[in-house]
């Protein structure tokens, strides 16, 4: 290798570096939700069967539920792509292409094992809201073994040795001091 060669060696790399292509931003909460909004406009403008507006709107309303709790919720990148990737990519996707049909010819005409657009864009979307469901309950359960933990940080600290729960079955019957006399206090057992 030349002089020459190592200067256009060292070009050539650096023309290659540019030219490589770069990972696109992942979309903000704000953006994901106006995603959503778009989605819940498109079917009401469509006009699309009852059950496709119910099931679509029940994946959207799960995923505005979970966005605010995204970043804190300790959940797998896996499943914060799933997430982005239901709001941006597979719901619209799947709903612009039962949009774009005939609607009279989407409902009815089989197309899948007997099954019309309609029935098969229903599976979809409840594959979907089972997905959706799934990471929603991710989330929340770190809030609910948070405040469980939290609990019994707070029963062993102020309540060691008690029954967190007491049943109050019958009214107990007031303690008596030794010489068979209600005190006047239940700190005055002697």
């Amino acid at each position: 290798m030349g002089l020459f060669d190592w200067f256009s060696f060292g070009r050539d790399r650096d023309v290659a570096e540019s030219a490589a292509p770069s990972t696109p931003k992942a979309p903000t909460p704000q953006e994901i939700a106006q995603a959503l909004d778009l989605i819940d406009q498109r079917l009401i403008q469509a006009n699309v069967n009852g059950a496709v507006l119910y099931r679509s709107q029940r994946i959207t309303n799960r995923l505005r539920d979970t966005l605010p709790r995204m970043d804190s919720s300790g959940l797998t990148s896996a499943d914060q792509y799933a997430l982005i990737a239901t709001a941006t990519n597979y719901l619209p996707q799947t709903i612009g292409s039962y949009i774009r049909l005939p609607r009279d010819w989407a409902d009815s005409r089989p197309v899948d094992a007997g099954r019309s657009s309609l029935l098969v864009l229903i599976d979809q979307l409840d594959l979907l809201a089972v997905s959706v469901d799934h990471i929603f309950d991710a989330v929340v359960a770190a809030d609910a073994q948070a405040l469980v933990i939290q609990g019994r940080f707070l029963h062993e600290k102020f309540a060691p040795g008690t029954n967190l729960w007491p049943q109050v079955a019958k009214a107990a019957p007031h303690p008596t001091s030794a010489d068979g006399q209600t005190p006047s206090s239940s700190l005055d057992i002697a």
